[in-house]
């Protein structure tokens, strides 16, 4: 991957010596074509600051440990240059995520062709309760509810890669509604309170109206249990993969909904399609545990780090039943996919998918498990490049601090799409220079 050092600051910013001459003449162009979307030519030397920053070695990614790393002879200058660059310069993250998006998807494209949207959320544990958006609510990090910000992106994936393309942070009701707190974070006057599945649905229009190359949407059960959400895709012409709970209600295959009632010839004639006692919707887990013991096969998706990953699934065709009794007519017919693997008691997925009816059961599995790939980008923004270690309150630092986080991921993605996929991964990706033994900046460790 990408090899450099950093050797005694020159004029302008750090020197860096790259190891390798081809990736430092890529990294060139990338950085010069997304200053055009910076606005100024003056926040090039920050933003290529800030990138190699993060992809140097530490245990801190926020400004001061960014500025003692690449600067060690001068941090206080370069924490002031840093922290003006990310949390109050006026630069737009669409358009430099944008541009990232233009820049990498092409690279992924040419190893293999776009197959799925991701839609999801991650979750940032924090202390105290004045950074922008944090709250106890659930934070995937920890995997229960905790003291923490939670973003929405939506990444673009093909079976070897992977990008976010969007990421907003998700403003809980009690920040949404409170303007003092807005105003001390920044939060700009257009937010308004939005759930988690209309900010992904939001961003997916965007998608679409900047031509990104479309995918079937992949989602888990925190989305795909949006009754809205999949009717605003069909809506868009999007097909989905969608994770719903085991409780979520489904016709039984060749059941539909009663029609309306018939006319009395008073008042208007009845439009609502009808469910009663005895005829009535099931919940898909019950669905699952009634199937024939045929109906499930095994099925390999893809090679885990150990073994292959198999398990056993069955895939039937049916009606949601999603408030389809406040509707004149039943949801079309989808997918339910379900997996029930070897020694659990019952099913533990299930899927909605507007998949076309040809489609085989492998390619619904392969799709469903798609989504592993936006853990992996979260695991590698988080550990590797600080996604979650910006130490700022407001907004637009929020946000910069992750599109930074993001331009330095899609580099490292475009210069991995050169590597054929069953080479090695590379060695680690820059080498930091010693830091100075002088005094360090609030807020470092010992060891950043």
């Amino acid at each position: 991957m990408v090899w450099a050092e950093i050797r005694e600051p020159v004029e302008g910013g750090m020197d860096l010596q790259w190891r390798d001459g081809a990736s430092a003449s890529r990294f060139g162009a990338y950085v010069e074509r997304l200053t055009r979307a910076l606005g100024h030519a003056d926040r090039a030397a920050p933003f290529q600051a800030y990138c190699v920053g993060l992809m140097l070695p530490g245990r801190r990614k926020s400004v001061e440990p960014i500025a003692a790393r690449i600067e060690p002879a001068r941090v206080g200058a370069a924490h002031q240059s840093l922290h003006h660059f990310v949390a109050q310069a006026a630069w737009d993250d669409g358009a430099v995520l944008a541009a990232v998006r233009d820049l990498v998807l092409p690279a992924m494209q040419a190893q293999a062709p776009i197959r799925a949207w991701i839609i999801d959320d991650t979750g940032m544990p924090k202390k105290g309760r004045h950074s922008v958006g944090v709250g106890r609510q659930y934070c995937g990090q920890v995997g229960k509810r905790d003291n923490c910000q939670v973003a929405v992106a939506l990444s673009v994936a093909t079976d070897q890669a992977s990008l976010p393309i969007a990421f907003r942070l998700y403003l809980p009701e009690a920040w949404a509604s409170d303007p003092e707190r807005r105003a001390k974070a920044g939060v700009p006057e257009e937010i308004a309170f939005q759930t988690k599945p209309q900010i992904a649905l939001a961003q997916i229009r965007a998608a679409l109206a900047a031509d990104v190359p479309r995918g079937v949407v992949v989602m888990d059960a925190g989305y795909g249990a949006d009754g809205e959400l999949r009717a605003g895709l069909t809506d868009l012409g999007l097909a989905y993969v969608a994770g719903v709970q085991a409780s979520v209600s489904v016709w039984p295959p060749g059941t539909s909904p009663l029609p309306p009632k018939p006319w009395s010839g008073r008042g208007r004639p009845p439009k609502l399609i009808r469910r009663d006692a005895d005829h009535k919707p099931v919940s898909a887990r019950d669905l699952a545990k009634g199937l024939p013991a045929q109906a499930w096969q095994s099925v390999t998706w893809r090679e885990g780090t150990k073994a292959a990953l198999t398990s056993r699934f069955a895939a039937v065709r049916l009606r949601p039943a999603h408030r389809d009794d406040r509707c004149a007519q039943p949801w079309p017919e989808e997918w339910l996919l379900m997996e029930w693997p070897e020694g659990e008691k019952e099913p533990t997925k299930h899927w909605l998918s507007t998949l076309p009816e040809t489609v085989a059961i492998s390619e619904l599995v392969d799709t469903a498990k798609l989504r592993w790939r936006i853990e992996r980008d979260y695991q590698e923004l988080k550990q590797e490049l600080g996604l979650g270690h910006y130490e700022g309150r407001g907004w637009r630092g929020f946000h910069h601090h992750a599109t930074l986080c993001l331009a330095a991921y899609g580099f490292l993605v475009q210069e991995r799409a050169a590597i054929p996929p069953s080479g090695p991964e590379g060695p680690a990706l820059v080498t930091p220079r010693s830091l100075s033994q002088g005094p360090r900046p609030r807020g470092s460790t010992a060891a950043p």
